[in-house]
C-alpha cells in the first residue's frame, strides 16, 4: 500500500491562508506553532499563533451590559516572525516582503507529515527583473518537547547586494483569532521583558494574569555567513537587524532556535534561565532536524495506519494532528483533550466531551497518552464534586466545557453572528458529559487491561459520577420509572420547550440511557474490586447498602421516551412541528447552522423536529447492536433490529449536520448496518476539515474529535474491533470503499500487533517478542490463538 505522505499547497490564496496555517500546524503534545508566514504578523488575512498545553488565563470582560468571566488557551509570543526586504547594489531599498506582496510571483506549502517538516516558498521579482527565492523550514521538536527552530534562506536571481532580515521576538500579542470572541478580553500576557545574551540569543518573559504562570522564550538567531546584529530590546520584544550579502549563486541562510520554559516545568527552576541555557547550547539546525525525524519515526511506527487513495491521505492528516496535539509528551502534562487542538482559539481551547471520539484511538496505540488524559479528570474530581454539591445534588458533576481548574467554563452568552444578537447559552446542561467521562475510564480500562488504574482513581471517578446520576434521578409514580430532567442532549439545537419559562428538556434518551449503563458499571466495578480495596472505598465514600440498592433500580427503571414505535430524542419530541427541510434548504443552501437561521428570523429550533447533530443515535455509536439491545432489556424496552433501523432513518432525515461529529457518528452506525449511504457521511467527515465544510472554523482551530474519529472509524468501526480482557474482538463489515487497509496497536500488553484487511480476509501478526499469546474472537465466537511471532489469516 503506498501513501501521500505529505500535504500540499501549491499557490498563496488570502481567502483561505487562515484555513492553511491551521492544517499546516506543528507541534509536539507540549506547544504548538500555526502554520503561519514568518514574514507575517496578525491582521485580516493572517493570525500567527503558538499555544502551550494547559496554559490558560482569566480575565473579565463587558459583553452585551453583563460581565463575564472568560478563561482562554493563551497565544504565546510570536518567535517565528522574520521580516526581510532587498538592499540592490545598483538600486534604492526595496519594500519589506510578504506573501501580499505585488512582487509575488510564485509561493507553495509543503507539509511532510512522515518527519513533520513545515516547508514555505516564495519567489518574488520587483519591475526591474531582479528575483528573490525565499524558503522557509519549520519544526516544533517532537524528541526535545521545549524546542523549535525555522531556517530561511535567500537566494538572489539578477541582481547583487544585501538582504536586510529583522529577526523578531514578537510580545505584543493578544488573543484575537476569532472575531465572535472580539468582545471578550484577549489581553493575557502582563509583566513582559525582554533583552540579550552572548552568542545572538534574545529574550522575552511575560506570565499570564490569572493564574498567574511565568513563561520565558529565548530565541538564538544564527545567519550564514555570519553577520553582526544589531539589536534593540523594548518592553513587547526584541529585533536583531543584519545585512546579509547575496549575488547569483551565493545565499544566506538565518536560522531561529527557539527554547520555551515555564514555571511550571519539572524539575523547578528559572524559566528565564532554562530558556537561555536551552536556546545556546540547541544542536546546530541539521542535526535538530536528524533527530526531530528519528522522533517522528518512532511515533508512526506505533500509531500507523495504512489507507490506499485519498481517503488515507486524508487520515494520514488527521493521524498527524492527533499525535501533535497529544504526543508521549502529554502524559507527563496535567492536560485534558482541547477540543480544537493546539491549532487556534476556538472554543477558547476548552476541553469538552471530545476526549469521548479521541480516548479509543489513544488506548490502541499510546495507553499511557489516554491515563494521562484520564488522570486530568481525576485530578479535578474534587471541583465537579463541589459543582453536584452547589447544585444541590451529591457525587460529580463534570462541566460541559472544562480548562485549567476543572470549573465550569461554559459561556453564559453566545453571539449569533447572523443576527449580532448575543443569547443566552444553556449548553451547561449538557450533563451527558458526565457519562462520557464514566464511559472513558471503563473502556479505557477494557481495551489495556490496566486494573490498577480502574481499582483507583478509575473507580473513584466512575463512582462518584454513578451516584451523582442515581441523586438526579426522581421517581414518577405515574409512570412507575425514574426520570432526569432540565438537560440538554447532544443535539444541542433543543434547550427549552417552546414558550417554556425555564431551559432544558426532559427525558433526553441519550442521557437517560447513558444513565443507566453508567450505574450498572459502577455495580460492576464494586462487585470485581478486591475485597480490601472495596472496603476502603466504600468507607472513602461514605457507600452503603441502601445506596447501591438505589443504583440498582434507577438502572433498570430509567424512563427512555418512544414515539411511533421509534426510539424518541427527549419526551415530547414527536409533538413538535416538522420543518420544512426542502423550503430552508432552497432558500439558505447551507442550513448546518439551522438554530443561527431559525432565530435571525424571529422563529427557533426549539419548535422543530430537527437536530443539529446525532443525539438518540450516539446510542449506536457507543454501543454495538447486541451491547445496544440488552441496555434497552435491562430497562425493560424491546429494541431490536428492525426497530433501531428505523430509528436511525427517522433521526438521520430530522438532522442538519451542524457539528463535525454529525457525520462521523452517521457514518459509523451506517456502515455498521451496511446503508447504501454509509461512504457519503464518511466522507463528509473526512473532508470536515480540509474542505472547511462549515465555512471559516478550520482557521479557527482543527476539530480534533472528528480527526481522531475518522480514523477510529477506519481501525474499530469497519472492523468491529474490540479489545477486551486477555481477547481481541473482530467482526468486519464490507465498506467497498475501504476495501483494503492495515494499522499497528498496542492491546493487552502486546505492542505492534498489526492488523490486515483485505476482501473477505483479515490477518493478525503478534509480534515476536517475549509474551503470551493473543486470543482473537471471530464472529459466532470462533476463538483462535495467536502466537507471538505467528500470523493468522481468518476468512470472513
Amino acid at each position: 500500500m503506498t501513501v501521500d505522505r505529505s500535504w500540499t499547497y501549491d499557490r498563496y490564496e488570502p481567502d483561505r491562508e487562515r484555513l492553511v496555517e491551521s492544517l499546516c500546524t506543528l507541534g509536539n503534545g507540549r506547544f504548538a506553532t500555526r502554520g503561519s508566514a514568518p514574514e507575517c504578523t496578525a491582521g485580516p488575512v493572517h493570525y500567527p499563533g503558538t499555544y502551550l498545553a494547559g496554559c490558560y488565563d482569566r480575565r473579565t470582560s463587558l459583553v452585551a451590559g453583563r460581565r463575564v468571566e472568560n478563561e482562554d488557551l493563551v497565544n504565546l509570543p510570536n518567535w517565528t516572525l522574520l521580516r526581510y526586504r532587498c538592499l540592490p547594489d545598483d538600486g534604492p531599498p526595496g519594500d519589506w516582503l510578504t506573501p501580499d506582496s505585488d512582487d509575488l510571483r510564485h509561493s507553495d506549502v509543503h507539509l511532510d507529515l512522515r518527519g513533520g517538516v513545515l516547508n514555505r516558498h516564495l519567489f518574488y521579482r520587483d519591475a526591474q527583473g531582479r528575483g528573490l527565492r525565499v524558503g522557509h523550514i519549520r519544526i516544533v521538536h517532537m524528541g526535545d518537547a521545549g524546542l523549535a527552530a525555522q531556517c530561511t534562506m535567500f537566494r538572489a536571481y539578477g541582481w547583487s547586494g544585501s538582504v536586510e532580515v529583522e529577526s523578531v521576538l514578537d510580545g505584543a500579542v493578544v488573543n484575537a483569532g476569532v472575531e465572535r470572541y472580539r468582545h471578550l478580553e484577549g489581553r493575557h500576557l502582563t509583566d513582559r521583558r525582554s533583552g540579550f545574551e552572548p552568542g545572538g540569543v534574545a529574550w522575552l518573559t511575560c506570565r499570564t494574569d490569572d493564574p498567574g504562570r511565568r513563561i520565558a522564550m529565548a530565541v538564538r538567531t544564527v545567519t550564514r555567513p555570519v553577520r553582526p546584529a544589531r539589536q534593540d530590546a523594548n518592553r513587547t520584544g526584541t529585533v536583531q537587524i543584519y545585512r546579509l550579502p547575496v549575488r547569483p549563486g551565493r545565499s544566506a541562510t538565518v536560522v531561529k532556535t527557539l527554547a520555551l520554559r515555564t514555571s511550571v516545568d519539572r524539575p523547578a527552576g528559572d524559566p528565564l534561565a532554562a530558556a537561555c541555557d536551552a536556546a545556546a547550547n540547541a544542536p546546530a539546525f541539521p542535526r535538530l532536524v536528524t533527530t526531530h525525524k528519528a522522533a517522528w519515526q518512532r511515533l508512526w511506527e506505533q500509531g500507523e495506519l495504512h489507507v490506499p487513495g485519498e481517503a488515507g491521505h486524508i487520515l494520514r492528516l488527521h493521524l498527524f494532528h492527533l499525535l501533535q496535539t497529544l504526543s508521549p509528551h502529554t502524559a507527563e502534562l496535567d492536560v485534558g483533550v482541547p477540543a480544537r487542538g493546539l491549532h487556534g482559539e476556538a472554543y477558547r481551547g476548552h476541553v469538552f466531551w471530545d476526549e469521548l471520539f479521541v480516548l479509543p484511538y489513544l488506548s490502541l496505540h499510546f495507553p499511557e497518552v489516554a491515563r494521562a488524559l484520564l488522570m486530568y479528570r481525576h485530578r479535578r474530581l474534587p471541583a465537579a464534586r463541589e459543582a453536584a454539591r452547589r447544585a444541590g445534588g451529591v457525587g460529580a458533576r463534570y462541566p460541559w466545557q472544562s480548562a485549567s481548574s476543572g470549573r465550569e467554563e461554559t459561556q453564559e452568552l453566545h453571539l449569533n453572528p447572523r443576527s449580532g444578537r448575543w443569547l443566552p447559552d444553556f449548553s451547561r446542561l449538557q450533563r451527558h458529559v458526565n457519562s462520557a467521562v464514566a464511559y472513558n475510564v471503563w473502556r479505557y480500562a477494557q481495551t489495556t487491561g490496566d486494573r490498577g488504574f480502574l481499582h483507583s482513581a478509575g473507580a473513584e471517578v466512575l463512582l462518584e459520577i454513578a451516584r451523582n446520576w442515581a441523586g438526579s434521578a426522581t421517581y414518577d409514580s405515574a409512570l412507575g420509572r425514574y426520570r432526569i430532567r432540565g438537560v440538554v442532549g447532544p443535539d444541542e439545537y433543543h434547550d427549552a420547550y417552546p414558550d417554556a419559562s425555564m431551559p432544558g428538556i426532559d427525558d433526553n434518551a441519550y442521557t437517560n440511557a447513558t444513565t443507566a449503563w453508567v450505574l450498572a458499571r459502577g455495580l460492576d466495578v464494586l462487585e470485581e474490586l478486591p475485597e480490601g480495596r472495596r472496603a476502603e472505598l466504600s468507607e472513602q465514600l461514605a457507600l452503603d447498602d441502601e445506596e447501591l440498592a438505589r443504583w440498582e433500580d434507577v438502572s433498570r427503571r430509567l424512563y427512555v421516551p418512544f414515539h411511533r414505535g421509534l426510539v424518541s430524542q427527549f419526551e415530547g419530541y414527536g409533538d413538535l412541528a416538522e420543518l420544512d427541510w426542502e423550503g430552508y434548504r432552497a432558500r439558505y443552501g447551507d442550513i448546518r447552522r439551522l438554530d443561527r437561521i431559525l432565530e435571525a428570523e424571529g422563529d427557533t429550533v426549539n419548535r422543530y423536529q430537527a437536530s443539529k447533530q446525532a443525539d438518540t443515535l450516539m446510542l449506536g455509536y457507543l454501543f454495538r447492536p447486541e451491547e445496544l439491545y440488552a441496555l434497552f432489556a435491562r430497562l425493560g424496552y424491546p429494541l431490536d433490529d428492525e426497530i433501531w433501523r428505523a430509528t436511525v432513518a427517522y433521526h438521520l432525515s430530522r438532522t442538519s449536520h451542524g457539528s463535525t461529529l454529525s457525520s462521523l457518528v452517521h457514518g459509523w452506525i451506517l456502515a455498521r448496518q451496511q446503508g447504501a449511504d454509509a461512504w457519503r457521511h464518511c466522507q463528509e467527515a473526512l473532508l470536515a476539515d480540509v474542505a472547511d465544510v462549515q465555512g471559516g472554523t478550520t482557521g479557527e482551530g482543527i476539530h480534533l474529535g472528528a480527526m481522531a474519529g475518522t480514523i477510529d472509524l477506519v481501525e474499530r468501526g469497519i472492523t468491529g474491533m474490540e479489545a477486551g480482557p486477555g481477547e481481541l474482538r473482530v467482526a468486519p463489515v464490507a465498506l467497498a470503499e475501504l476495501p483494503r487497509f492495515a494499522f499497528t496497536l498496542c492491546v493487552q500488553g502486546h505492542r505492534g500487533v498489526r492488523v490486515r484487511v483485505l476482501p473477505g480476509r483479515l490477518a493478525v501478526r503478534v509480534p515476536a517478542s517475549p509474551g503470551s499469546p493473543l486470543t482473537v474472537v471471530l464472529p459466532g465466537e470462533r476463538r483462535v490463538t495467536v502466537a507471538p511471532g505467528e500470523e493468522r489469516w481468518f476468512r470472513l
